[in-house]
Formats: structure tokens, C-alpha cells, sequence
């Protein structure tokens, strides 16, 4: 494990922190609303195209370096389309640097992370789309921690850029410079935060300056099965991947993992699931966490496969990262061939994710939850006033 080095955090944040909506930034507007915003300031609107072009095109966050635009004007300029969103805290580096995740400080003292994973092939960061998570699926240190706010449209945005960036620079080492793919896989229920979320989407996929340029086919929603919100998804004409953490194929055990189960159903789950499929025609992941001695019996296996079968579909079985503490571990190597041995020979494409990221506190809200008690760590030591 690496731990490089980024901008300290600070050591003063609020133990109790109110949770409130950053200042407006350029990325929370498409082109047109920028171009209005900047006339209103009495600038030509051709700024706001080469502000837009700094940001989205050559993956420049400092307004200082943006040096063909008239230092007066580019101050201006600054204070109303790139307020700073993100103060990195803590960045750390496995996999011999091909797996980066980056702890960040909202402005109001909330945390959130983000994983940028490279491969031979293809550049993938994992952004969040919450401060926390309110879904409550007792397995996960987010869902542990409880839900702080939605983030905004541009804090969704300026993970991937930041760590476009990175990519661009070549620190990762064996991978294109590029990044080429984004998952909703962060902090938080993306669809708990639909509008923002969407609108985001549209950023990353509208090409520069408008946005990050990205292919559609490369942006991953995952969900823990908000039906409502899955098949407005379905209505948005996006060739987005829908990920389905699913967990469990029975309501008994589901209800217990996820807990929204308890409002949605599995079979209500999974027919909006497929309704998405056939409205897209993108096949859905089905995500799976591999938790020993709870949901990775063989007959779960034949059940899941049952229900999949011929369906446009993939599963996606994950190792489960336990958290500290946490009384849920990992199904071991023989159990998980298993459960996968069976799906597939119900026909069911299913791989294992790949385990980037164990050394760094890789599994979602672990990072924030140990900035959080080391701050609780410090304070407690601290003489009263």
C-alpha cells in the first residue's frame, strides 16, 4: 500500500456538521445555462465555452492555469463557475498503483470517496452520488454510517474529472491515459438522488466542452431496486448499464440484506429489471455479494439461476470486503466455484469481480468511516475549553 500525497486534511471540521448544497458550479449547468450565466456577468458568452473547455476538454480544475483568459476575467469567472467542491483529504495506492482511491471533504464537512482502477484495457472510476447512504444494507460501511445528504450534480461530476485527470497524467502505469468508463458504484443509492444523477450522466456523455465525452455503454447505474426510479431510468433514452444489487434470490434473506426489499419485492424488482432490458436492450448486472454461511448455499445458486434463466442478464458475484468489526465475511474460494458452477450450468453468464483494493479500505464508506473515527479519536483526547 502507497500513500501519496495530497492537499492535509484539515483538523478543525465540525463534529456535527448541517448539511447543505455546494455553491453552483459550471458543471451543474449544460453550455446554454453557462453562456447565460456568464452574459449576466457582462462577459462575452464565448468564455463560457472556453471555461468549459479548460474543465471538460483538457481536464484543467485551477482557474490559474486557464491563462488565455484575461486574469481579471478569469477571477470573475472562477468565483462563479469553478467554486472548489472537492478538498482531497487522503489518497491512497495498491495494486502497484492501478488502484487509487481518494477520500474528499465536501464544503460542509461531509465525506465521500472515489476509486479510480486501471486495466490493460480500459481506465474505470467508481464515483459516489451521496454523502452516506440511506439504504441501510447491514453489510456495507456506507449503509452502516447512514445517509448525510445528496451530492449535487457538479460534486457527482468533479470526482470523474479530478480522476480523469489523474489518468491523463500517466500515473497509471500500464493502462490508457484515458478514462473510458464510470460506475455509480460509490457512496450511496444513485436513484435515491435520480435528478442529479441523470443530470450528471448527461454531463459525462455529452462531448466537450458541453462535457467529459464519454460513451453511454460505459456508465454504470447500480441500484438496490428502487422500481419507481428503474423504469423512469428506462423512459430517459440512455444506453446506460443498469447493475442490480440483488444479494439474495428469496424474499426471507433479502428483506434482511437489503432492506428496501421490504417495499419492493424480488419478482417487482427483478420484472422492472427486465422491462429496462427490453426498453434499452442493455443487459442487466446482477450483483451478488458472496457472504459466507448467509446467501451462498447451493440451493440459493439453483434458485437465482432459475430466476435468470434466459433473461438478459449477467451476474456479477463479488467477494464481500468485510468491514471492521462487522460479523459478515468473505464465502470461501470452494463455496463461491460452487455458486458459480451452478449458475452457469443453469445457463447464466456470471464472473467474479475482481478484488482491487482490499489493502485500502476498498470496500464502499470504509475510508470515511475510519477519517471519522480518527477525528472522533482525536477530540476525545482533546482538554475541554
Amino acid at each position: 500500500m502507497t500513500s501519496l500525497p495530497l492537499i492535509p486534511a484539515t483538523s478543525d471540521a465540525p463534529a456535527a456538521r448541517r448539511a447543505s448544497m455546494p455553491p453552483q458550479h459550471l458543471a451543474d449547468l449544460d453550455l446554454a445555462g453557462r453562456q447565460a450565466l456568464v452574459t449576466g456577468l457582462g462577459e462575452p458568452a464565448f468564455r463560457a465555452k472556453q471555461v468549459s473547455t479548460h474543465y471538460f476538454g483538457r481536464l484543467v480544475r485551477d482557474p490559474q492555469a486557464m491563462t488565455d483568459l484575461p486574469a481579471a476575467t478569469r477571477d470573475r469567472l472562477a468565483d462563479q463557475l469553478l467554486p472548489t467542491l472537492l478538498t482531497p483529504v487522503r489518497e491512497l495506492a495498491c495494486d502497484d498503483g492501478a488502484t487509487r482511491k481518494a477520500l474528499w471533504r465536501l464544503h460542509d464537512g461531509a465525506l465521500v470517496e472515489s476509486v479510480l482502477m486501471g486495466y490493460p484495457d480500459r481506465v474505470t472510476v467508481c464515483i459516489s452520488s451521496q454523502a452516506g447512504c440511506g439504504m441501510a444494507c447491514p453489510f456495507c460501511a456506507t449503509g452502516q454510517a447512514g445517509l448525510t445528504r445528496n451530492l449535487s450534480t457538479a460534486e457527482i461530476v468533479d470526482q470523474a474529472v479530478y480522476l480523469a485527470g489523474v489518468a491523463a497524467s500517466g500515473a497509471v502505469a500500464g493502462s490508457p491515459p484515458r478514462l473510458s468508463h464510470v460506475v455509480f458504484m460509490g457512496m450511496g443509492e444513485p436513484l435515491a438522488n435520480y435528478s442529479r444523477v441523470i443530470a450528471a450522466i448527461r454531463r459525462l456523455v455529452s462531448p466537450a466542452p458541453e462535457g467529459l465525452g464519454l460513451s453511454q455503454r460505459h456508465i454504470t447505474v447500480s441500484t438496490v431496486g428502487l422500481v419507481p426510479a428503474i423504469r423512469r431510468l428506462a423512459s430517459e433514452d440512455l444506453s446506460v448499464t443498469l447493475a442490480l444489487s440483488l444479494h439474495a434470490p428469496d424474499d426471507d434473506l433479502r428483506d434482511e440484506l437489503v432492506p428496501v426489499n421490504q417495499r419492493w419485492k424480488v419478482a417487482e424488482v427483478l420484472d422492472a429489471a427486465w422491462d429496462y432490458a427490453a426498453r434499452t436492450g442493455r443487459r442487466v448486472s446482477i450483483e451478488y455479494a458472496m457472504i459466507k454461511d448467509v446467501n451462498d448455499q447451493p440451493w440459493r445458486a439453483d434458485l437465482l439461476g432459475r430466476l435468470l434463466a434466459g433473461k438478459l442478464a449477467h451476474v456479477n458475484l463479488i467477494p464481500l470486503n468485510p468491514t471492521p468489526g462487522s460479523r459478515w465475511d468473505a464465502s470461501p474460494k470452494p463455496v463461491e466455484r460452487e455458486f458459480v458452477r451452478r449458475l452457469r450450468d443453469a445457463g447464466v453468464s456470471t464472473t467474479v469481480r475482481d478484488t482491487r483494493g482490499r489493502e485500502i479500505d476498498g470496500a464502499c464508506g470504509q475510508l470515511a468511516a475510519a477519517e471519522d473515527n480518527d477525528t472522533n479519536t482525536d477530540r476525545a483526547g482533546e482538554a475541554p475549553a
